[in-house]
């Protein structure tokens, strides 16, 4: 059994470990704060674009651009969105496992020279060079300092490649933010879009609450999903007329529209997963504390029986001895 001084010093050092993972805690649920807030201010812009987009299509049948056919696939580029900092739980591990799976996949029908890697933070990106995959750039600074030009220029890099044939498909990989309790691993296709799929995926975001209890977590889905059932019928989108007069012509509008939905699906992406970062760290640094409470609980009530012991064994060793004299 350790010594009182021993369980002591461990209490000590348990306690110093308590205040940082309890302080790191709230520090990532003030970040998360933020994350929400430019998810919030975005979501607007989203949500025009998506109209007028649905709005067109409606009806434009048939209506496309070079951005959206599909053609052989020769070459791929992933691009991979993960932390630059550790302590987030299983965040960058899942992120890098699903890239290691799609890359491997990819490597054994093209060639691994055939399979680029555009990585966003820096876990992934030290990953995918100590794996030797082709990294072409290094974006860590997205990251910690998230803005729509970076994503523009990313984006329009990808598409002029696109365009010239340089590269026939690209990939995101990215966890998508539902809640401070749920991110959801994504694994979708950039290029060439599929407009009509990436108009219809989820929506479903909670940017009211950091709370991550499953009670909670439950009792707001079902408030959500009862939300959902009355506006059913409210987020129809019906076209104003069906004969759209297109200036200058229908090719000119569509390479304007589709390349600012590239842009968005970028930036979304980038929001998302720094949201779903620190929701990650909040749960994981929270669950420190927990097991930190749990483990001076039972330090404590160790130190008490071994000091009860010690004063129990001093008793008995002065009543020994006042009984021998």
């Amino acid at each position: 059994m350790p010594s009182l001084k021993e369980i002591k010093g461990r209490i000590a050092s348990v306690k110093s470990t308590r205040k940082i993972t309890s302080a790191m805690k709230m520090v990532a649920s003030s970040k998360l704060h933020h994350a929400q807030v430019a998810i919030q201010n975005m979501l607007p812009y989203e949500t025009m674009l998506e109209h007028i987009l649905k709005s067109f299509l409606a009806a434009e049948v048939g209506a496309q651009t070079i951005y959206d056919q599909e053609r052989p696939v020769k070459r791929v580029a992933l691009v991979v969105f993960s932390s630059n900092s550790s302590l987030c739980g299983g965040f960058n591990a899942n992120v890098i496992k699903v890239m290691i799976k799609a890359a491997d996949a990819l490597s054994g029908e093209l060639g691994k020279d055939n399979v680029e890697v555009y990585p966003i933070g820096r876990k992934v990106a030290e990953k995918a060079r100590k794996l030797g995959y082709n990294v072409k750039c290094d974006l860590a600074d997205m990251v910690d300092h998230p803005n729509v030009k970076q994503c523009i220029d990313l984006a329009m890099e990808l598409g002029d490649r696109f365009a010239k044939g340089e590269i026939d498909k690209v990939e995101l990989i990215y966890h998508h933010f539902k809640s401070a309790g749920s991110q959801v691993l994504t694994h979708k296709t950039f290029l060439p879009i599929d407009i009509e799929t990436e108009l219809e995926r989820d929506h479903e975001r909670d940017l009211s609450s950091n709370v991550v209890t499953k009670q909670v977590q439950d009792y707001l889905k079902k408030k959500a999903r009862k939300e959902r059932q009355k506006k059913s019928g409210e987020n129809e989108v019906v076209p104003l007329n069906d004969n759209f007069i297109v200036e200058p012509d229908l090719y000119t509008v569509l390479s304007l529209l589709i390349p600012k939905m590239g842009h968005l699906m970028l930036y979304t992406a980038l929001l998302d997963s720094v949201a779903s970062e620190h929701a990650a760290r909040m749960v994981a640094m929270q669950t420190a504390t927990d097991n930190a409470d749990e483990l001076l609980r039972q330090l404590n009530l160790q130190y008490n029986k071994s000091r009860q012991q010690a004063i129990t064994s001093e008793l008995l060793d002065i009543v020994g001895g006042s009984v021998n004299n």
